[in-house]
């Protein structure tokens, strides 16, 4: 099972994400999310557990629980086409870019 693991402190690193869910059972993957031109985190990642009863009792357990001082959120993650398209100009089409004067 695939797992969103959000709110993480921008210092927890791979291999500390693979350490939270260890101790549910065994982890096959832990990714922290990292922005592609500053190399950061980006405060998210993602853990795969291919027990899914493992898997359940980690994000039950996880989920809302304190890591270096911030609250993070478990949940099973989604595949990419069952979320909502995310829009980037505010729902509104056409030029943003301010005023341009037609002749």
């Amino acid at each position: 099972m695939n797992i969103y693991v959000s709110n993480l402190s921008f210092n927890v690193e791979d291999e500390d994400l693979r350490e939270f869910f260890t101790e549910y059972g065994e982890v096959s993957s832990a990714k922290i999310i990292t922005d592609k031109f500053t190399g950061k985190s980006r405060g998210f990642g993602f853990v795969e557990m291919p027990d899914t009863d493992a898997a359940q009792k980690a994000i039950a357990e996880l989920d809302n629980a304190t890591v270096e001082n911030r609250t993070i959120r478990v949940m099973e993650a989604k595949p990419k086409e069952d979320r909502p398209a995310r829009s980037n100009n505010g729902g509104f089409g056409g030029n943003r870019g301010g005023f341009k004067q037609r002749f």
